[in-house]
Protein backbone atom coordinates (compact mmCIF):
# COMPACT_ATOMS: atom_id res chain seq x y z
CA UNK A 1 0.00 0.00 0.00
CA UNK A 2 1.12 3.41 -1.25
CA UNK A 3 1.75 6.72 1.56
CA UNK A 4 -0.65 8.42 -1.24
CA UNK A 5 -3.57 5.18 -0.96
CA UNK A 6 -2.86 5.06 3.14
CA UNK A 7 -4.11 8.45 3.34
CA UNK A 8 -6.88 8.22 0.78
CA UNK A 9 -8.12 5.19 3.20
CA UNK A 10 -7.63 7.26 6.60
CA UNK A 11 -10.12 10.05 5.08
CA UNK A 12 -12.26 7.94 3.74
CA UNK A 13 -12.73 6.67 7.53
CA UNK A 14 -13.25 9.67 8.29
CA UNK A 15 -15.84 10.73 6.06
CA UNK A 16 -17.90 7.66 6.98
CA UNK A 17 -17.48 7.01 11.04
CA UNK A 18 -20.42 10.11 11.09
CA UNK A 19 -22.58 7.92 8.62
CA UNK A 20 -23.40 5.14 10.54
CA UNK A 21 -21.96 1.03 10.77
CA UNK A 22 -21.82 0.40 7.13
CA UNK A 23 -20.20 4.42 6.51
CA UNK A 24 -17.56 3.05 8.42
CA UNK A 25 -17.32 -1.14 7.24
CA UNK A 26 -16.96 0.54 4.06
CA UNK A 27 -15.29 3.63 4.53
CA UNK A 28 -11.79 2.63 3.37
CA UNK A 29 -13.37 2.01 -0.17
CA UNK A 30 -16.29 4.42 -0.84
CA UNK A 31 -16.31 5.27 -4.02
CA UNK A 32 -14.57 2.42 -6.04
CA UNK A 33 -16.95 1.30 -8.68
CA UNK A 34 -19.91 3.09 -7.23
CA UNK A 35 -22.32 2.03 -10.21
CA UNK A 36 -21.31 4.33 -13.40
CA UNK A 37 -17.37 3.65 -13.17
CA UNK A 38 -16.67 0.70 -16.35
CA UNK A 39 -13.14 0.71 -14.68
CA UNK A 40 -10.54 0.90 -11.89
CA UNK A 41 -9.18 3.82 -13.17
CA UNK A 42 -12.52 5.99 -13.82
CA UNK A 43 -13.46 5.16 -9.99
CA UNK A 44 -9.75 6.44 -8.96
CA UNK A 45 -10.52 9.56 -10.55
CA UNK A 46 -13.55 9.63 -8.76
CA UNK A 47 -11.72 8.88 -5.34
CA UNK A 48 -9.68 11.66 -6.24
CA UNK A 49 -11.64 14.22 -6.83
CA UNK A 50 -14.02 13.82 -3.78
CA UNK A 51 -10.76 13.63 -1.50
CA UNK A 52 -8.94 16.64 -2.91
CA UNK A 53 -11.54 18.16 -5.04
CA UNK A 54 -13.61 21.11 -3.99
CA UNK A 55 -16.60 19.14 -3.26
CA UNK A 56 -17.79 19.39 0.46
CA UNK A 57 -19.44 16.08 1.43
CA UNK A 58 -20.62 17.58 4.72
CA UNK A 59 -22.10 20.54 2.88
CA UNK A 60 -24.53 18.97 1.29
CA UNK A 61 -28.10 17.02 1.67
CA UNK A 62 -29.89 16.03 -1.67
CA UNK A 63 -33.04 15.82 -2.42
CA UNK A 64 -34.90 15.25 -5.63
CA UNK A 65 -38.14 16.69 -7.68
CA UNK A 66 -40.56 14.92 -9.64
CA UNK A 67 -43.66 17.01 -10.88
CA UNK A 68 -46.20 14.40 -12.36
CA UNK A 69 -48.03 17.08 -14.09
CA UNK A 70 -45.32 18.39 -16.19
CA UNK A 71 -44.20 14.79 -17.40
CA UNK A 72 -45.58 13.26 -21.01
CA UNK A 73 -43.70 9.83 -20.47
CA UNK A 74 -41.66 10.22 -24.04
CA UNK A 75 -38.94 8.36 -21.78
CA UNK A 76 -35.80 10.89 -22.79
CA UNK A 77 -35.02 10.35 -18.80
CA UNK A 78 -34.92 6.54 -19.07
CA UNK A 79 -32.57 6.87 -22.15
CA UNK A 80 -30.09 9.28 -20.77
CA UNK A 81 -29.88 7.09 -17.44
CA UNK A 82 -29.21 3.79 -19.13
CA UNK A 83 -26.45 5.82 -21.51
CA UNK A 84 -25.13 7.69 -18.63
CA UNK A 85 -25.05 4.46 -16.50
CA UNK A 86 -24.31 1.83 -18.40
CA UNK A 87 -27.20 -0.04 -16.91
CA UNK A 88 -27.62 -3.23 -18.63
CA UNK A 89 -30.83 -3.76 -21.36
CA UNK A 90 -33.55 -4.51 -19.38
CA UNK A 91 -33.19 -3.30 -16.11
CA UNK A 92 -33.98 0.24 -15.11
CA UNK A 93 -32.70 2.81 -12.72
CA UNK A 94 -35.50 4.96 -13.47
CA UNK A 95 -38.54 4.23 -15.33
CA UNK A 96 -42.00 5.57 -16.25
CA UNK A 97 -44.99 4.43 -15.43
CA UNK A 98 -48.52 5.57 -17.08
CA UNK A 99 -51.58 5.65 -14.79
CA UNK A 100 -55.06 5.26 -16.90
CA UNK A 101 -58.36 5.12 -15.08
CA UNK A 102 -61.38 3.98 -17.03
CA UNK A 103 -64.89 2.78 -15.74
CA UNK A 104 -66.37 -0.06 -16.19
CA UNK A 105 -69.48 0.02 -18.42
CA UNK A 106 -71.41 -2.63 -16.02
CA UNK A 107 -70.47 -2.25 -12.56
CA UNK A 108 -69.45 1.61 -13.37
CA UNK A 109 -66.87 1.12 -11.04
CA UNK A 110 -63.06 2.67 -11.91
CA UNK A 111 -60.26 0.68 -12.64
CA UNK A 112 -56.70 1.75 -12.38
CA UNK A 113 -54.19 0.37 -15.12
CA UNK A 114 -50.79 0.60 -14.59
CA UNK A 115 -47.90 0.20 -16.78
CA UNK A 116 -44.33 0.67 -17.91
CA UNK A 117 -43.29 -0.94 -21.12
CA UNK A 118 -39.27 -1.66 -21.27
CA UNK A 119 -39.16 0.75 -18.02
CA UNK A 120 -40.79 3.14 -21.06
CA UNK A 121 -37.65 3.18 -22.38
CA UNK A 122 -39.15 3.86 -25.87
CA UNK A 123 -41.67 5.72 -24.32
CA UNK A 124 -45.82 4.76 -24.62
CA UNK A 125 -46.91 3.65 -28.19
CA UNK A 126 -50.34 3.08 -27.69
CA UNK A 127 -53.24 3.26 -24.91
CA UNK A 128 -52.96 0.21 -22.48
CA UNK A 129 -56.70 -0.11 -22.30
CA UNK A 130 -58.81 -1.96 -24.85
CA UNK A 131 -60.86 0.76 -27.06
CA UNK A 132 -64.36 0.32 -25.60
CA UNK A 133 -63.19 1.49 -22.08
CA UNK A 134 -63.44 4.99 -21.99
CA UNK A 135 -60.30 6.63 -19.94
CA UNK A 136 -61.30 9.32 -17.36
CA UNK A 137 -57.68 10.45 -16.82
CA UNK A 138 -54.40 9.32 -17.82
CA UNK A 139 -50.79 10.58 -16.25
CA UNK A 140 -47.43 9.25 -15.78
CA UNK A 141 -45.28 9.18 -13.06
CA UNK A 142 -40.89 8.75 -13.12
CA UNK A 143 -39.86 6.61 -10.25
CA UNK A 144 -36.49 6.13 -9.60
CA UNK A 145 -34.56 5.43 -6.05
CA UNK A 146 -36.30 7.48 -3.12
CA UNK A 147 -32.70 7.88 -1.08
CA UNK A 148 -34.57 7.78 2.02
CA UNK A 149 -33.39 9.14 5.02
CA UNK A 150 -34.38 5.81 7.14
CA UNK A 151 -33.77 3.86 4.28
CA UNK A 152 -34.84 -0.19 4.80
CA UNK A 153 -32.21 -1.39 2.52
CA UNK A 154 -28.88 -0.42 4.35
CA UNK A 155 -30.51 -1.96 7.71
CA UNK A 156 -30.47 -5.41 6.03
CA UNK A 157 -27.40 -5.13 3.93
CA UNK A 158 -24.92 -7.58 6.15
CA UNK A 159 -21.65 -6.32 4.78
CA UNK A 160 -22.47 -2.64 4.94
CA UNK A 161 -22.09 -2.43 0.67
CA UNK A 162 -25.55 -0.11 1.13
CA UNK A 163 -25.01 3.02 3.29
CA UNK A 164 -25.86 6.53 2.76
CA UNK A 165 -23.34 9.22 2.39
CA UNK A 166 -22.92 12.12 4.44
CA UNK A 167 -24.57 13.88 1.92
CA UNK A 168 -27.50 12.00 1.84
CA UNK A 169 -27.15 9.44 -1.52
CA UNK A 170 -27.96 6.02 -0.71
CA UNK A 171 -25.09 4.32 -2.68
CA UNK A 172 -23.84 0.82 -3.28
CA UNK A 173 -20.21 -0.40 -3.26
CA UNK A 174 -19.98 -2.46 -5.56
CA UNK A 175 -16.53 -3.88 -4.19
CA UNK A 176 -17.88 -4.77 -1.35
CA UNK A 177 -21.23 -6.40 -2.45
CA UNK A 178 -21.66 -9.86 -2.37
CA UNK A 179 -25.17 -10.05 -4.34
CA UNK A 180 -27.11 -11.50 -1.72
CA UNK A 181 -30.39 -9.29 -2.80
CA UNK A 182 -31.94 -8.54 1.06
CA UNK A 183 -31.67 -4.90 0.18
CA UNK A 184 -33.43 -5.72 -3.10
CA UNK A 185 -36.29 -7.40 -1.02
CA UNK A 186 -36.40 -4.76 1.50
CA UNK A 187 -37.01 -1.93 -0.75
CA UNK A 188 -40.18 -0.92 -0.98
CA UNK A 189 -40.42 1.13 -3.60
CA UNK A 190 -38.75 -1.66 -6.11
CA UNK A 191 -35.92 0.65 -7.26
CA UNK A 192 -33.32 -1.99 -6.84
CA UNK A 193 -32.39 -5.13 -9.27
CA UNK A 194 -29.76 -7.63 -9.96
CA UNK A 195 -27.34 -6.38 -12.14
CA UNK A 196 -26.62 -9.91 -13.55
CA UNK A 197 -23.51 -8.59 -15.47
CA UNK A 198 -21.45 -7.80 -12.45
CA UNK A 199 -22.93 -10.09 -9.58
CA UNK A 200 -24.36 -7.39 -7.30
CA UNK A 201 -27.15 -4.91 -6.30
CA UNK A 202 -27.83 -2.36 -8.17
CA UNK A 203 -29.66 1.16 -8.84
CA UNK A 204 -30.16 5.00 -8.96
CA UNK A 205 -27.34 6.75 -7.45
CA UNK A 206 -28.27 10.07 -8.31
CA UNK A 207 -25.75 10.24 -10.95
CA UNK A 208 -23.52 11.14 -8.01
CA UNK A 209 -20.49 11.48 -10.11
CA UNK A 210 -22.10 14.40 -12.13
CA UNK A 211 -23.80 16.05 -8.89
CA UNK A 212 -20.61 16.38 -7.29
CA UNK A 213 -19.32 18.47 -9.92
CA UNK A 214 -21.75 20.46 -10.18
CA UNK A 215 -23.56 18.77 -13.34
CA UNK A 216 -27.03 17.89 -13.30
CA UNK A 217 -27.97 14.46 -13.36
CA UNK A 218 -28.70 12.59 -16.76
CA UNK A 219 -32.39 12.06 -16.09
CA UNK A 220 -32.77 16.21 -15.22
CA UNK A 221 -30.72 17.08 -18.23
CA UNK A 222 -32.71 14.99 -20.41
CA UNK A 223 -35.92 15.89 -20.16
CA UNK A 224 -37.97 18.33 -22.07
CA UNK A 225 -40.32 19.62 -20.02
CA UNK A 226 -38.43 20.22 -16.74
CA UNK A 227 -40.12 17.66 -14.89
CA UNK A 228 -37.63 16.66 -12.87
CA UNK A 229 -35.14 19.01 -10.61
CA UNK A 230 -32.68 18.00 -7.81
CA UNK A 231 -30.97 20.52 -5.64
CA UNK A 232 -28.91 20.24 -1.99
CA UNK A 233 -31.97 20.65 0.74
CA UNK A 234 -29.51 22.75 2.61
CA UNK A 235 -29.61 25.51 0.27
CA UNK A 236 -32.61 27.67 0.91
CA UNK A 237 -32.54 28.90 -3.07
CA UNK A 238 -31.81 25.33 -4.63
CA UNK A 239 -34.88 24.40 -7.26
CA UNK A 240 -36.29 21.72 -4.95
CA UNK A 241 -36.57 24.21 -1.68
CA UNK A 242 -38.01 26.43 -3.90
CA UNK A 243 -40.41 24.34 -5.49
CA UNK A 244 -40.88 22.57 -2.09
CA UNK A 245 -42.06 26.13 -0.71
CA UNK A 246 -44.23 27.03 -3.51
CA UNK A 247 -46.02 23.77 -4.55
CA UNK A 248 -47.98 21.16 -2.54
CA UNK A 249 -46.11 17.65 -2.87
CA UNK A 250 -46.22 13.92 -1.68
CA UNK A 251 -44.45 11.32 -0.90
CA UNK A 252 -44.79 7.79 -2.12
CA UNK A 253 -45.87 5.55 0.76
CA UNK A 254 -45.29 8.03 3.44
CA UNK A 255 -47.01 5.15 6.22
CA UNK A 256 -43.52 3.28 5.79
CA UNK A 257 -41.06 5.50 7.87
CA UNK A 258 -38.70 5.68 5.54
CA UNK A 259 -38.82 9.19 4.75
CA UNK A 260 -37.95 9.41 1.45
CA UNK A 261 -35.96 12.92 -0.26
CA UNK A 262 -37.84 12.35 -3.58
CA UNK A 263 -40.78 14.54 -3.74
CA UNK A 264 -44.06 14.67 -5.99
CA UNK A 265 -45.72 17.34 -7.17
CA UNK A 266 -49.17 16.74 -8.77
CA UNK A 267 -48.99 13.04 -6.73
CA UNK A 268 -52.77 11.41 -7.40
CA UNK A 269 -54.33 9.32 -5.02
CA UNK A 270 -54.21 6.03 -6.73
CA UNK A 271 -50.61 6.32 -6.85
CA UNK A 272 -49.63 6.67 -3.37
Amino acid sequence: MSSHEGMNRRKFVSYFLTAGAGGAIVGSAFFVRLGHAATEEEAEEDNVHLLHGEYDLHAHYWGFIVDTTLCIGCGSCVRACSKENKVPEGSYRTWVERFEITKDRESRKEKVNVESPDGAINSFAKDGVPAEEPILKSFFVPKLCNHCEASACTQVCPVGATFESPDGVVLIDRKHCMGCGYCIQACPYGCRFMNYDLGVADKCTLCYHRITRGLPTACVQACPVGARAYGDLNDADSPVRKKLRERRYGLLKPDLGTKPKCFYIGLDLEVI
